[in-house]
């Protein structure tokens, strides 16, 4: 990990029971630790998968009045048409890049890594598998968007995760990510990547937060792309 993640504390991990032959990285949202989510990732876990939560580094946050607090990157505001820290989310798409190469050279192979994030952490998730030369097994993007998006080609992408998987979630009731995002963000992605590689999951009255029938998607999810190799 490079730039100012050196003083982030190492990731949650969940570690496989066996021999991992598969890994998730899972990302946090704003003000939030890896921790919560890999007591969640623990409920559904899969016998020869590594769960990885890393912590994201301190920063003050415009939205916040600047107050310090762990972000992956700037948010300056939560509507579409807000201005976007685009030097941060470079950066810290980078930085989960290299967590990556870290399990690929852990002999975990990239089409065996699943990405995955809640709110600002499933939108850097989101981003990174866009614009890696990696080639990841799925993306699990939970209560969020799609950053920079206006930076993104019109049609589609011609990277190595032209035909990701991807599984989107959101809460119907959810008042800080409202659900149009994430029906644009569906709409939007079905138009870079295969379309039907993309699955758009809603939840009644789920706010901005997670629930039991989300977690079983998503561990369904998990366990049909990253299935047992031995």
């Amino acid at each position: 990990m490079c730039g100012n993640n050196m003083s982030a504390p190492l990731p949650a991990i969940v570690p496989a029971a066996r021999k991992a032959t598969a890994a998730v990285i899972f990302l946090h949202g704003l003000g939030d630790t890896g921790h919560g989510w890999s007591e969640a990732l623990a409920g559904i876990k899969s016998p020869h998968v590594k769960y990885i939560c890393p912590h994201a580094p301190v920063m003050p946050v415009s939205l916040n009045m600047n107050m310090a607090m762990p972000s992956w990157f700037d948010i300056i505001g939560l509507s579409p048409d807000s201005q976007e820290d685009e030097a941060g989310i470079k950066q810290a798409a980078e930085n989960v890049k290299a967590l990556i190469d870290q399990e690929v050279k852990n002999g975990i192979p990239s089409n065996r890594i699943i990405l995955g994030g809640f709110s600002q952490g499933g939108a850097l998730s989101l981003y990174t598998a866009l614009t890696t030369h990696q080639k990841l097994a799925g993306v699990v993007a939970l209560s969020c968007w799609l950053p920079l998006r206006a930076s993104f080609p019109q049609g589609p992408i011609t990277g190595v995760n032209k035909d990701i998987a991807v599984l989107q979630c959101h809460g119907d009731c959810d008042p800080l990510v409202p659900l149009m995002f994430g029906s644009l963000t569906v709409e939007k992605l079905k138009s870079m990547i295969n379309p039907a590689n993309v699955t758009f999951r809603t939840y009644s009255g789920m706010m901005h937060s997670s629930c039991i029938e989300e977690m079983m998607d998503v561990k369904q999810f998990i366990d049909k792309h990253l299935p047992p190799i031995d």
